[in-house]
Protein backbone atom coordinates (compact mmCIF):
# COMPACT_ATOMS: atom_id res chain seq x y z
CA UNK A 1 0.00 0.00 0.00
CA UNK A 2 1.04 3.56 -0.96
CA UNK A 3 1.94 5.88 1.64
CA UNK A 4 -0.96 8.26 -0.07
CA UNK A 5 -3.58 5.26 0.61
CA UNK A 6 -2.38 4.99 4.30
CA UNK A 7 -3.12 8.45 4.17
CA UNK A 8 -6.28 7.85 2.52
CA UNK A 9 -7.05 5.03 5.38
CA UNK A 10 -6.57 7.35 8.00
CA UNK A 11 -9.05 10.28 6.71
CA UNK A 12 -11.85 7.64 6.02
CA UNK A 13 -11.42 6.45 10.09
CA UNK A 14 -11.43 10.49 11.04
CA UNK A 15 -14.86 10.80 9.28
CA UNK A 16 -16.20 7.18 10.13
CA UNK A 17 -14.99 7.52 13.78
CA UNK A 18 -16.80 10.89 13.48
CA UNK A 19 -20.04 10.28 12.29
CA UNK A 20 -20.58 7.39 14.75
CA UNK A 21 -19.89 9.64 17.52
CA UNK A 22 -22.35 12.38 15.81
CA UNK A 23 -24.83 9.34 15.77
CA UNK A 24 -24.35 8.29 18.94
CA UNK A 25 -24.49 11.07 20.93
CA UNK A 26 -27.78 11.98 19.26
CA UNK A 27 -29.72 9.07 19.34
CA UNK A 28 -28.78 8.55 23.20
CA UNK A 29 -30.22 12.11 23.74
CA UNK A 30 -27.03 13.51 24.36
CA UNK A 31 -26.89 12.02 27.96
CA UNK A 32 -24.42 9.09 27.40
CA UNK A 33 -22.01 8.03 29.66
CA UNK A 34 -19.36 10.28 29.98
CA UNK A 35 -16.68 8.33 30.28
CA UNK A 36 -17.47 6.11 26.93
CA UNK A 37 -17.95 9.56 25.05
CA UNK A 38 -15.18 11.19 26.48
CA UNK A 39 -13.09 7.86 25.07
CA UNK A 40 -14.71 8.18 21.82
CA UNK A 41 -14.27 11.92 21.30
CA UNK A 42 -10.28 11.23 22.41
CA UNK A 43 -9.93 8.37 19.47
CA UNK A 44 -11.42 10.99 16.92
CA UNK A 45 -8.57 13.49 18.16
CA UNK A 46 -6.01 11.24 18.12
CA UNK A 47 -6.60 9.78 14.24
CA UNK A 48 -7.20 13.75 13.48
CA UNK A 49 -3.75 14.69 15.41
CA UNK A 50 -2.09 11.67 13.52
CA UNK A 51 -3.25 12.68 9.80
CA UNK A 52 -2.94 16.24 10.53
CA UNK A 53 0.79 15.71 11.46
CA UNK A 54 1.47 15.71 7.70
CA UNK A 55 -0.62 18.17 6.92
CA UNK A 56 0.58 20.59 8.99
CA UNK A 57 4.49 19.68 9.18
CA UNK A 58 5.25 22.17 6.06
CA UNK A 59 3.41 25.17 7.97
CA UNK A 60 5.22 24.52 10.64
CA UNK A 61 8.38 25.28 8.79
CA UNK A 62 6.98 27.55 7.33
CA UNK A 63 5.64 29.38 10.70
CA UNK A 64 9.37 29.04 11.73
CA UNK A 65 10.53 30.78 8.73
CA UNK A 66 8.18 33.44 9.41
CA UNK A 67 10.10 34.13 12.73
CA UNK A 68 13.39 34.59 11.39
CA UNK A 69 12.46 36.70 8.30
CA UNK A 70 10.72 39.02 11.44
CA UNK A 71 14.17 39.39 12.93
CA UNK A 72 15.99 39.87 10.47
CA UNK A 73 13.51 42.38 8.21
CA UNK A 74 15.18 45.81 8.91
CA UNK A 75 18.30 43.92 6.75
CA UNK A 76 15.93 42.04 4.16
CA UNK A 77 13.56 43.07 1.94
CA UNK A 78 9.79 43.41 2.90
CA UNK A 79 8.56 41.10 0.27
CA UNK A 80 11.07 38.40 1.99
CA UNK A 81 9.34 38.15 5.43
CA UNK A 82 5.85 38.24 3.65
CA UNK A 83 6.63 35.33 1.80
CA UNK A 84 7.29 33.68 4.84
CA UNK A 85 4.74 34.92 6.25
CA UNK A 86 2.44 33.50 3.47
CA UNK A 87 4.21 29.66 4.02
CA UNK A 88 2.62 29.88 7.42
CA UNK A 89 -0.93 31.18 6.26
CA UNK A 90 -1.09 27.57 3.48
CA UNK A 91 -0.32 25.67 6.47
CA UNK A 92 -3.67 26.93 8.31
CA UNK A 93 -5.17 26.73 5.29
CA UNK A 94 -4.16 23.60 4.32
CA UNK A 95 -5.36 22.06 8.17
CA UNK A 96 -8.91 23.72 7.03
CA UNK A 97 -8.90 22.10 3.64
CA UNK A 98 -8.16 18.83 5.40
CA UNK A 99 -10.97 19.65 7.69
CA UNK A 100 -13.20 20.06 5.18
CA UNK A 101 -12.57 16.98 3.34
CA UNK A 102 -13.26 15.34 6.22
CA UNK A 103 -16.76 16.88 6.91
CA UNK A 104 -17.64 15.94 3.32
CA UNK A 105 -16.46 12.41 3.82
CA UNK A 106 -18.58 11.86 7.16
CA UNK A 107 -21.63 13.29 5.27
CA UNK A 108 -22.88 9.84 3.75
CA UNK A 109 -21.44 7.61 7.06
CA UNK A 110 -24.07 9.63 9.52
CA UNK A 111 -26.92 7.74 9.75
CA UNK A 112 -30.52 9.82 8.92
CA UNK A 113 -33.82 8.47 10.50
CA UNK A 114 -36.45 8.50 7.67
CA UNK A 115 -40.09 10.03 8.20
CA UNK A 116 -41.35 6.64 9.28
CA UNK A 117 -39.00 6.25 11.64
CA UNK A 118 -38.66 9.00 13.16
CA UNK A 119 -42.93 8.63 14.02
CA UNK A 120 -42.71 5.02 15.01
CA UNK A 121 -39.68 6.95 17.15
CA UNK A 122 -41.81 9.08 18.87
CA UNK A 123 -45.54 7.41 18.25
CA UNK A 124 -48.22 9.80 18.88
CA UNK A 125 -46.29 13.34 18.52
CA UNK A 126 -47.04 15.72 15.79
CA UNK A 127 -44.85 16.58 13.39
CA UNK A 128 -43.71 19.91 15.40
CA UNK A 129 -43.63 18.27 18.29
CA UNK A 130 -41.11 15.71 16.83
CA UNK A 131 -39.42 18.74 14.85
CA UNK A 132 -38.95 20.03 18.84
CA UNK A 133 -37.80 17.51 20.30
CA UNK A 134 -34.81 16.37 17.37
CA UNK A 135 -33.84 20.04 18.17
CA UNK A 136 -33.42 19.31 21.96
CA UNK A 137 -31.46 16.47 21.76
CA UNK A 138 -29.18 17.75 19.14
CA UNK A 139 -28.52 21.01 21.21
CA UNK A 140 -28.03 19.00 24.30
CA UNK A 141 -25.72 16.01 22.11
CA UNK A 142 -23.44 19.44 20.94
CA UNK A 143 -23.15 20.66 24.95
CA UNK A 144 -21.87 17.23 25.60
CA UNK A 145 -19.16 17.53 22.93
CA UNK A 146 -18.66 21.15 24.05
CA UNK A 147 -18.51 19.91 27.34
CA UNK A 148 -16.18 17.20 27.13
CA UNK A 149 -13.89 18.89 24.71
CA UNK A 150 -13.56 21.72 26.92
CA UNK A 151 -11.91 19.82 29.54
CA UNK A 152 -9.13 18.94 27.78
CA UNK A 153 -8.43 23.03 28.34
CA UNK A 154 -5.97 21.62 31.26
CA UNK A 155 -2.91 21.00 28.31
CA UNK A 156 -0.36 23.85 29.32
CA UNK A 157 -0.38 24.90 25.41
CA UNK A 158 -2.32 24.29 22.18
CA UNK A 159 -0.95 23.97 18.60
CA UNK A 160 -2.02 26.62 16.03
CA UNK A 161 -4.37 23.69 14.75
CA UNK A 162 -5.11 21.02 17.02
CA UNK A 163 -6.51 17.58 17.07
CA UNK A 164 -8.94 18.33 19.84
CA UNK A 165 -10.50 21.48 17.62
CA UNK A 166 -10.71 19.51 14.80
CA UNK A 167 -12.56 16.53 16.75
CA UNK A 168 -14.97 18.76 18.61
CA UNK A 169 -15.70 20.46 14.87
CA UNK A 170 -16.51 17.39 13.32
CA UNK A 171 -18.68 15.88 15.92
CA UNK A 172 -20.74 19.20 16.36
CA UNK A 173 -20.88 19.56 12.47
CA UNK A 174 -22.18 15.60 12.30
CA UNK A 175 -24.92 16.37 15.21
CA UNK A 176 -26.38 19.45 13.39
CA UNK A 177 -25.95 17.74 10.17
CA UNK A 178 -28.04 14.76 10.93
CA UNK A 179 -30.89 17.20 12.80
CA UNK A 180 -30.89 19.00 9.65
CA UNK A 181 -31.53 15.85 7.19
CA UNK A 182 -33.96 14.68 9.80
CA UNK A 183 -36.03 17.65 9.97
CA UNK A 184 -36.13 17.77 6.43
CA UNK A 185 -37.54 14.17 6.71
CA UNK A 186 -39.77 14.60 9.41
CA UNK A 187 -41.51 17.62 6.94
CA UNK A 188 -41.83 15.46 4.08
CA UNK A 189 -39.11 17.59 2.13
CA UNK A 190 -35.89 14.64 2.04
CA UNK A 191 -33.29 15.34 -0.27
CA UNK A 192 -33.49 13.21 -3.52
CA UNK A 193 -30.62 11.27 -5.04
CA UNK A 194 -27.82 8.70 -4.10
CA UNK A 195 -26.70 9.08 -0.64
CA UNK A 196 -23.96 10.99 -1.51
CA UNK A 197 -25.85 13.37 -3.41
CA UNK A 198 -28.25 13.70 -0.22
CA UNK A 199 -25.48 14.17 2.37
CA UNK A 200 -24.35 17.10 0.32
CA UNK A 201 -27.13 18.54 0.00
CA UNK A 202 -27.84 18.35 3.87
CA UNK A 203 -23.96 19.88 4.07
CA UNK A 204 -24.99 23.21 1.84
CA UNK A 205 -27.68 23.10 3.78
CA UNK A 206 -25.97 22.86 7.33
CA UNK A 207 -23.49 25.55 5.42
CA UNK A 208 -25.74 28.19 4.11
CA UNK A 209 -28.34 27.51 7.27
CA UNK A 210 -31.30 27.24 4.97
CA UNK A 211 -33.25 24.16 3.78
CA UNK A 212 -32.78 21.90 0.12
CA UNK A 213 -34.51 22.93 -3.02
CA UNK A 214 -35.62 20.57 -5.24
CA UNK A 215 -35.50 21.44 -9.23
CA UNK A 216 -37.46 19.90 -12.00
CA UNK A 217 -34.71 18.36 -13.14
CA UNK A 218 -33.88 16.65 -10.09
CA UNK A 219 -30.31 19.53 -9.16
CA UNK A 220 -30.28 19.40 -5.21
CA UNK A 221 -29.77 23.69 -5.10
CA UNK A 222 -28.91 25.13 -1.84
CA UNK A 223 -30.25 28.72 -1.37
CA UNK A 224 -26.61 31.09 -1.01
CA UNK A 225 -23.31 31.29 -2.40
CA UNK A 226 -21.86 28.21 -3.91
CA UNK A 227 -21.46 25.57 -1.60
CA UNK A 228 -17.86 24.89 -1.54
CA UNK A 229 -17.29 28.46 -0.64
CA UNK A 230 -19.75 28.66 1.62
CA UNK A 231 -19.24 25.68 3.47
CA UNK A 232 -15.12 26.83 4.20
CA UNK A 233 -16.45 29.94 5.44
CA UNK A 234 -18.71 28.10 7.63
CA UNK A 235 -15.94 25.44 8.71
CA UNK A 236 -14.17 28.42 9.69
CA UNK A 237 -16.16 30.04 12.20
CA UNK A 238 -17.31 26.74 14.20
CA UNK A 239 -13.05 26.66 14.15
CA UNK A 240 -13.41 29.56 16.17
CA UNK A 241 -15.99 28.29 18.42
CA UNK A 242 -14.06 25.08 18.74
CA UNK A 243 -10.84 27.01 19.73
CA UNK A 244 -12.85 29.42 22.07
CA UNK A 245 -14.47 25.93 23.87
CA UNK A 246 -10.60 24.88 24.77
CA UNK A 247 -10.15 27.82 26.67
CA UNK A 248 -7.59 27.56 29.38
CA UNK A 249 -8.16 26.61 33.01
CA UNK A 250 -11.20 24.43 32.39
CA UNK A 251 -13.49 27.56 31.80
CA UNK A 252 -13.75 26.48 28.05
CA UNK A 253 -16.28 23.07 29.39
CA UNK A 254 -18.74 25.15 30.66
CA UNK A 255 -18.72 27.61 27.61
CA UNK A 256 -17.86 24.98 25.16
CA UNK A 257 -21.19 22.98 26.33
CA UNK A 258 -23.37 26.96 26.70
CA UNK A 259 -22.40 27.90 23.46
CA UNK A 260 -22.88 24.66 21.36
CA UNK A 261 -26.17 24.02 23.20
CA UNK A 262 -27.55 27.60 22.29
CA UNK A 263 -26.00 27.41 18.67
CA UNK A 264 -27.03 24.42 18.14
CA UNK A 265 -30.80 25.00 19.06
CA UNK A 266 -31.16 28.20 17.00
CA UNK A 267 -29.84 26.76 13.78
CA UNK A 268 -32.15 23.40 14.26
CA UNK A 269 -35.10 26.55 14.90
CA UNK A 270 -34.13 28.28 12.19
CA UNK A 271 -34.48 25.64 9.27
CA UNK A 272 -37.30 23.78 11.51
CA UNK A 273 -39.60 27.50 10.86
CA UNK A 274 -38.27 27.07 7.29
CA UNK A 275 -39.44 24.15 6.20
CA UNK A 276 -42.68 24.63 8.34
CA UNK A 277 -43.63 27.92 6.26
CA UNK A 278 -42.73 26.19 3.22
CA UNK A 279 -44.94 23.17 3.75
CA UNK A 280 -47.67 25.57 4.66
CA UNK A 281 -47.18 27.66 1.91
CA UNK A 282 -46.80 24.53 -0.76
CA UNK A 283 -50.27 22.96 1.12
CA UNK A 284 -52.02 26.60 0.38
CA UNK A 285 -50.94 26.60 -3.06
CA UNK A 286 -52.03 23.10 -3.77
CA UNK A 287 -55.45 23.37 -1.89
CA UNK A 288 -56.19 26.79 -3.78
Amino acid sequence: MSSTDGGNVADESVAREAAEVAVELSEDDGRGDSRRVAGRLRAVADRAGAALTGVTATARRGAGGARRGADTAARRSAATARRGAGTAGRGVTAGLNWLTAQVVAMGPRLRIRDQAALRARFPGKSDDEIAQLLVERAARAAATVGGTTGAWAALPALPAFPAEVAAETLAVVGIEVKLIAELHEVYGMAAQGSATQRARAYLGSWATRRGVYQVDEGLLLIAGSPLARQLARRLAWRVRRSTFALAPLFTGAVAGAMINRRETRRLGHQIRDELRQRRTTFTATVVQ
